[in-house]
Parts: C-alpha cells; structure tokens; sequence
C-alpha cells in the first residue's frame, strides 16, 4: 500500500505556499516504511503534515471527519495542490496532531460515559424483568464501554498523561495504513520513546507506513528511516549524525557548562 513519493507545488506569497523550500519539480521520496521529517519550529513540518492527511483523506483523533475540521481550513489550498503518488490507493491509518490527543480521550471517556448511563436506565426500566432478559437489554451498553476499554488496555484516565498516550498507540497502530504522526513524543520520557519506536517496528511488520514530524532524537533514529531536515531555505535527506537536533544535543551533553553558564 505505500505511499511512494509527496509532489512539492511552485512556491507563492502567501501563506501556505510561502514556505521558503516549496519548489515546482521538488519531490519528498518516502520510505515505504518510516519518514522522519526534522526542522526548527516555523519551519514547515505541521504544514505538510496537515496538508498530507487532508490529501490522503486519512481518518483523525481529534475530529471525527478531516474534511470539516475547521483548524485545517488555512493548509487546505496546499493539499489540494500536493501530488501524491500511491503503490495503491489507501484510505487506511491515521493523522494524530499531539494537541488533538486530549480531544480525542474527552471524546472516549464521554462516549463511555453515555453507554454506561443508558445500561443505568435500561436496568431501571427492566427492574421487574427475569434477571437474563435484563442482562441482554444492557449487553450492547456494558458490552461498547467495555471494548473501548478494551481497546486500550483499560481506562485512559486511570493512567499517566505518558502511559495513557502510549497505551493510545497500542490501540490505534494496528495494521496496515498511512500512519501520519505530529510530534508523537509530546507526552512520553525517553524511555517511553523506545517503547514507541518498538511499537513502531511491530507496526511496520503489520504493513503501517509512518511519516512522522518530530523534535526527539530518538524517534528521529528508527533503523533505517528516510530523515528530511526542513530548514529556512531547503529540504533535503539527511543522514542521523548531521540532524541539527542529534548535533545540537550530542553537544549539550558533552558540555552542558557551556551552553547554561550564561543563564
């Protein structure tokens, strides 16, 4: 199912198509396993991402169709214009802003607060019915609330803000698809990250496909990604060890003194 390759529009003046790297002609190959896109805030990177889900028609965590959420009005002129190239054609994965994570576990933990409030009310109504005709009338309520516990591995709230993230991953990268990920470290410690990148690896062997915005070194070192670093005037592939955020922290950890001695 991969996706191939992103087609790049002509550079305009205005915005989104004021990104400095935009170019006719330019093409972002991706990896039919793992994309890694690196840059500094400003740089473009939610952008794309945004205009690459919406052009993919890919299904979202934190609205229930892209295509009437109003956050992506301003990118949806950019995903009009990329030219996507397919294997074949896939509508299957997911875009997950780190932002819209928390709509989408209020949307959860509302969802199963309304099954559980109607097997209250169907064991009201059913109180003087045989105790099995009101067990099967609460079934299809007790049976939902459960499987989206389920699906998680249990209570998102009863977690950690990184736990439950993570075991939100667990859930949803599942199978094959387009899995298109903004910043998916927001939340987890670096020993949460390598959970991550494990979870990836099993993904892929599933058949997901990953395009990933991110600031974490250690994301950005899955074995054998493609990394683009977007910066102010250029978009280019780049190899791990001359990422300005491996270089930027190996740095800061073999001298931390220089950099905050001036604080």
């Amino acid at each position: 199912m991969p996706l191939l390759a992103v087609g790049l529009p002509p550079r305009g003046s205005v915005f989104p198509f004021d990104l400095s790297w935009l170019g006719s002609g330019r093409r972002l190959s991706l990896d039919p396993k793992v994309t890694v896109l690196a840059g500094e805030n400003g740089s473009g990177k939610s952008t794309v991402l945004e205009a690459l889900a919406l052009a993919a028609e890919l299904p979202a965590a934190g609205a229930r169709d892209l295509a009437l959420d109003p956050t992506l009005d301003a990118v949806r002129p950019l995903a009009d214009a990329l030219r996507l190239e397919w294997s074949a054609r896939s509508r299957r994965g997911l875009f997950l802003r780190a932002e819209d994570y928390f709509g989408y576990a209020q949307r959860v933990r509302r969802e199963k607060a309304e099954l559980l409030a109607e097997a209250a009310r169907v064991a009201r109504e059913s109180v003087n019915q045989p105790e099995l005709e009101r067990a099967r009338r609460m079934a299809p309520y007790v049976g939902s609330a459960g499987a989206l516990d389920g699906r998680y591995g249990g209570d998102l709230d009863a977690r950690s803000h990184g736990e439950s993230f993570l075991a939100f991953f667990e859930g949803r990268l599942t199978g094959p698809g387009l899995y298109v990920l903004d910043e998916p470290e927001a939340a987890l410690s670096p020993v949460r990250q390598l959970a991550f990148l494990s979870l990836l690896k099993g993904a892929v062997a599933r058949g997901a496909q990953f395009v990933i915005a991110t600031h974490a070194p250690i994301l950005m070192a899955y074995p054998g990604a493609r990394r683009y670093e977007l910066t102010d005037d250029d978009v280019r592939e780049t190899e791990y060890d001359e990422l300005e955020h491996v270089r930027t922290l190996r740095a800061f950890l073999d001298g931390p003194e220089a950099f905050v001695r001036h604080l």
